[in-house]
């Protein structure tokens, strides 16, 4: 496993310089930071492209507060306000808008702009633009930049090793996605669920070795203490009806369609003991906000992700996958080749069009980073 900075351990990333003199200097001097890796992960570039074009939107002054009716729900296509006039020019000076028609109607260009918009901030795209949608819209210009000046950092703790290497696995905490690359292209992507903010899913990296079958799910002492034994003890049949037995002194939940940990798991060794897996409470990646987990992270198509990894060794096939994941007994298969995985927290992202996504910093870390950076007195 390639050790990474932990933030609430390093202090010293850089000395801190004030927020004008950072702004010009990431933008013209890749070396800003005082690292010296020959290579860095090509999301920091995309990010240093976005932050220039961000810096000129924002020297031209940026963008107006849009008014929020206090009674408002939504706004739905074909209504009129005052409000749709500023959604409108704030969606064109961002791009998501093409050409500002200057109408105060919600019409079918500001419809497919608002999806473009809620896609890119972590929403569900929807034709309805409701107040959650306009706050964000109201975060002013320089918190938009700092939030990327942070994420270029978070580049740079990514190894270069990393950054070369043929195939790797992206899983980015904040957007809820698990990425898929090959030679420079995004092959396939997933929704995925973390862990909740008490019990959070750690940043970090590693290599993927083992696809797991059919898994049995070894529950954790706290569960068997807190669940299992309480559960026991009011009704004699607890362990058979939640389909579990004993293993050496352990609880484990036997293989099947209703396991916790689903019809497969994903396995790359770290002593965090984080791995990825299936679920069956498939509902709740509907959901815009998926932090439920106790620390693992939830695939929502975790047989497509077998089928992509393993789909140039000649032992598999998508049918032999699909006979492996309900043949209802636990089989493990080692890799070929380890796929250098990165568990991330980038509040923001650049896709390969060279469009910015914003995602809630749902563990709070982006402030704190941003402190150790910019000195702003």
């Amino acid at each position: 496993m390639i050790p990474l900075p932990r933030l609430w351990a390093d202090c010293s990333l850089q000395k801190q310089v004030s927020y004008a003199a950072l702004l010009d200097s990431v933008i013209s001097d890749p070396q800003l930071l005082n690292r010296d890796e020959s290579v860095l992960f090509s999301q920091y570039y995309k990010l240093r492209a976005v932050l220039q074009r961000y810096r000129e939107i924002e020297k031209k002054g940026g963008w107006n507060s849009i008014d929020l009716d206090p009674k408002l729900k939504t706004y739905k296509p074909g209504d009129t306000a005052k409000a749709i006039l500023q959604i409108r020019e704030r969606l064109f000076i961002t791009g998501d808008l093409k050409q500002n028609n200057k109408s105060n109607q919600y019409d079918h260009e500001l419809v497919e702009a608002i999806k473009k918009y809620q896609h890119r901030n972590g929403y569900n795209p929807d034709t309805l633009i409701s107040p959650k949608h306009i706050k964000e819209m109201n975060i002013p210009i320089g918190v938009r930049i700092k939030q990327i000046i942070v994420n270029i950092e978070r580049c740079r703790w990514i190894s270069p090793e990393f950054a070369k290497a043929k195939e790797f696995i992206v899983v980015n905490i904040p957007s809820f996605k698990l990425d898929l690359v090959r030679d420079g292209k995004n092959e396939f992507e997933s929704s995925v669920i973390v862990g909740k903010n008490v019990t959070k899913t750690v940043i970090f990296s590693g290599k993927l070795s083992y696809i797991v079958f059919s898994p049995y799910w070894n529950l954790p002492v706290s569960i068997i203490n807190k669940e299992v034994k309480p559960g026991m003890a009011k009704h004699k049949n607890y362990l058979e009806t939640n389909n579990m037995e004993w293993n050496n002194g352990q609880v484990r939940q036997k293989p099947g369609k209703n396991n916790s940990l689903g019809l497969i798991k994903f396995i790359f060794p770290n002593a965090d003991n984080i791995y990825m897996h299936d679920t069956p409470a498939k509902s709740i990646f509907a959901d815009e906000s998926r932090a439920f987990s106790h620390g693992c992270i939830r695939v929502e198509k975790p047989r497509d992700l077998a089928v992509e990894i393993l789909k140039d060794d000649p032992n598999w096939t998508p049918e032999k996958i699909n006979a492996a994941m309900h043949a209802g007994k636990e089989s493990t298969y080692p890799l070929k080749s380890k796929i250098p995985v990165y568990i991330g927290y980038f509040t923001t992202w650049v896709d390969d069009r060279g469009e910015i996504d914003f995602y809630n910093d749902i563990y709070g870390l982006d402030e704190r980073l941003a402190k150790l950076l910019i000195d702003e007195k």
